[in-house]
């Protein structure tokens, strides 16, 4: 393997982490009007002395389980832009360009979400909480809904030519099977979100959240599955087939975990199966990194796109010295909030202390 398989595999990595993490903030944003409202029912009784009819409570509640680590998340497709950048030019310039729309309707809704989680609690109004969540809501909605939308394109190739221009418009992307990935990572992520809050939270919280990703599961297994196998079907190969089961499995794990509601098991499951699909669109897009519909000789290329060795071999040290101490950063971040939240933890005012006492 050289060094340009090397980085293909490096930004497969970085996007499947992206979405793995970034994928429970997007659910816990278009979760959070649904659940901040008030009690759905479920197996459990109601906590003692626990709030149920505060909907702003439960609201800071919910954002506060990923008030620690949303940003630290946001990290990871930062860094696969730049790797992008830097490893495949050709890739990120055809692609960017393709794809402009989207992906800035994308950043513009990653900075929306941006601005209303750190703003909310500046001031102690209703009214621009309201406007705030609406902010966090858009924010979450628009990135999953439009990443599904951008990689399955991806997959599927677009019209490219022969300069590696792309030559059709916006509504091109807007097909069926794109669509179907777009469908397929919004239910994911909700999915996702409800199974995650279900394990930072406790009482009457945590048991809405169950019954959320409960609902959410099933719904979730049938779209995925179709997107699978549509995907293995139409661009896979044999060995391909490894990560489809893989996810897979996983999805039929969480379905029956969010049943029986063991919130830890149905998160893992749902962080495997979510892995497993976007490691699979990078296994049937191998070794293209872009193909083109208008022809197989325009295709962009691992080897046509890739920048020099000496580029990629300084890009390699740099990632070797420098991932570990940002992994292990990270993964100390979620050791020292791990521990479940309630409402009744919330303070009675929103305050502007620290990250880390914020109540949003």
């Amino acid at each position: 393997m050289g060094l340009p398989e090397f980085w293909f595999l490096i930004i497969a990595f970085l996007f499947v982490g992206y979405f793995v993490l970034e994928g429970f903030d997007f659910g816990v944003g278009m979760l959070m009007p649904f659940l901040g409202r008030s009690h759905t029912g479920g197996d459990e009784s109601v906590a003692p002395g626990e709030e149920i009819a505060d909907p702003d409570a439960r609201r800071r509640t919910i954002l506060n389980t990923i008030g620690p680590v949303w940003d630290g998340n946001e990290v990871w497709v930062i860094t696969a832009g730049a790797a992008l950048f830097a490893a495949f030019g050709g890739w990120y310039a055809t692609m960017f360009s393709a794809f402009y729309l989207p992906l800035f309707l994308i950043l513009i809704g990653l900075i929306t979400r941006v601005c209303a989680i750190e703003w909310r609690g500046k001031i102690d109004d209703p009214k621009w909480r309201r406007a705030a969540d609406i902010g966090i809501g858009l924010g979450s909605w628009i990135p999953a809904i439009l990443w599904g939308v951008a990689f399955a394109n991806v997959v599927r190739g677009i019209p490219i030519d022969a300069d590696h221009q792309y030559t059709a418009g916006f509504f091109n992307l807007l097909n069926p099977y794109a669509l179907l990935g777009g469908l397929t990572t919004l239910l994911a992520f909700l999915t996702h979100g409800a199974v995650f809050l279900a394990l930072k939270t406790s009482g009457v919280l945590k048991q809405d959240a169950m019954t959320y990703a409960a609902r959410l599961a099933i719904p979730t297994l049938v779209v995925a599955a179709v997107f699978l196998l549509w995907t293995q079907f139409a661009y896979g190969n044999g060995w391909t087939w490894i990560p489809v089961l893989i996810a897979a499995v996983a999805a039929v794990v969480m379905v029956g975990a969010t049943q029986i509601r063991r919130e830890g098991i149905a998160f893992a499951a749902t962080f495997v199966a979510i892995g497993g699909t976007v490691a699979t669109l990078f296994a049937v897009l191998y070794p293209n990194v872009l193909p083109s519909s208008t022809s197989e000789a325009y295709n962009l290329t691992i080897d046509n796109t890739s920048s020099s060795n000496y580029t990629l071999t300084i890009m390699t040290w740099a990632a070797v010295l420098i991932t570990p101490v940002v992994m292990g950063y990270q993964a100390w971040t979620y050791w020292v909030f791990r521990k479940r939240l309630s409402v009744e933890q919330i303070p009675a005012s929103t305050g502007l202390s620290s990250l880390r006492a914020r109540s949003w």
